[in-house]
């Protein structure tokens, strides 16, 4: 696969962000954010799952070469 969108790029590094944030907090202020990520990584399977449809290929593909391509973009957020 290697017709990566960018929407798809953008949703996951998003996620990808969101996800960062959850380091450090605990309780309330960890609920609601993982509630944040979560909506932000169910917007990235959706939009996955659609472009895979679409492109009648494997949504398992589609996923891992977006992974991939942020990956290659930018360092985890959560290690920083």
């Amino acid at each position: 696969m290697t017709d990566i969108p960018d929407h798809l790029i953008s949703l996951e590094c998003t996620a990808e962000a969101e996800r960062a944030k959850l380091a450090g907090l605990a309780g309330e202020a960890y609920d609601a954010q993982w509630h944040v990520w979560r909506s932000a990584a169910d917007a990235v399977q959706a939009a996955v799952s659609a472009h895979a449809e679409a492109a009648q290929v494997d949504p398992h593909e589609v996923e891992q070469a977006v992974k991939a391509a942020v990956r290659q973009a930018q360092e985890d957020p959560a290690v920083e």
